[in-house]
């Protein structure tokens, strides 16, 4: 674990031991700008921006991964489906299925502390 990036007390609460951050005050919420989104922890690339949408849930939500970057695992309570990063395991947040919120039917529903943004270079 020694490569990985040193976490505040409030990214390991949610990172290492599975937390939410409170509804729309993360800073991804309502970014747009074009690049990538990584793994806080690992600096793995989880998500592009292309694949972010606005869903009003008050957590950054994308229909989309970078192939291989999640990895989907079910909750202890068996109701909900948690994704964490492939590469490091830390907790991302949940998808959602079967909410009609674009084509591909699929809501990552991502924690903004869970990662950084990388802008893409013009």
């Amino acid at each position: 674990m020694s490569n990985y990036k040193k976490l505040t007390p409030e990214q390991q609460r949610i990172i290492l031991h599975k937390g939410t951050e409170a509804p729309f005050i993360g800073e991804y919420t309502n970014h747009s700008d074009n690049g990538k989104y990584h793994c806080r922890q690992c600096d793995s690339p989880l998500y592009n921006s292309s694949d972010k949408f606005y869903s009003n849930c008050g957590w950054p939500s994308f229909d989309g991964e970078i192939s291989g970057a999640v990895e989907r695992v079910l909750d202890a309570d068996g109701r909900r489906v948690e994704i964490v990063c492939t590469n490091c395991k830390g907790h991302l947040g949940h998808v959602f299925e079967g909410e009609q919120f674009t084509e591909k039917n699929t809501r990552h529903c991502v924690n903004s502390i869970s990662m950084v943004f990388v802008k893409n270079k013009s």
